[in-house]
């Protein structure tokens, strides 16, 4: 079995929210995330494989690349998140990010790229790095 990771980049906003909270428990809960602000994100996305005889390939990255362009960084590359169709009625937060690109990739990635998806890993910053594997 092979590894392979994917690197793309989107730069989004988004608002910590739960909708069943007032301003003041949203506010405390939150803090200044409950205001609008921005991130430039890193999406890491590892499939595995074995190896094609013919090809030598688990799959081909520029198949790859094109399943996330078209099912997760052009419907999040500069737009607010909390509106993008994958995190309707989600509270924002990248872990909740982290399992909607799973659910959008793993199916395409199963099914035309003839390997699985391993993981799905988002740098919000620097410092806070999100990873899930799936259920």
């Amino acid at each position: 079995m092979v590894y392979i990771t994917r690197r793309e980049r989107f730069s989004s906003a988004h608002k910590l929210e739960n909708k069943n909270f007032n301003k003041e428990e949203n506010t405390n809960i939150f803090g200044s995330c409950y205001n609008m602000h921005g991130h430039n994100y890193e999406l890491f996305v590892t499939v595995k494989g074995e190896v094609d005889k013919e090809t030598g390939f688990v799959t081909n990255l520029k198949d790859l690349k094109k399943i996330l362009k078209s099912y997760v960084i052009s419907k999040l590359d500069h737009q607010f998140i909390n509106d993008v169709s994958f995190m309707k009625g989600k509270i924002s937060s990248t872990e909740n990010v982290c399992i909607a690109i799973w659910n959008e990739l793993e199916k395409p990635i199963k099914n035309k790229l003839n390997c699985e998806l391993f993981s799905v890993k988002v740098l919000e910053t620097e410092n806070n790095i999100f990873e899930y594997f799936g259920k």
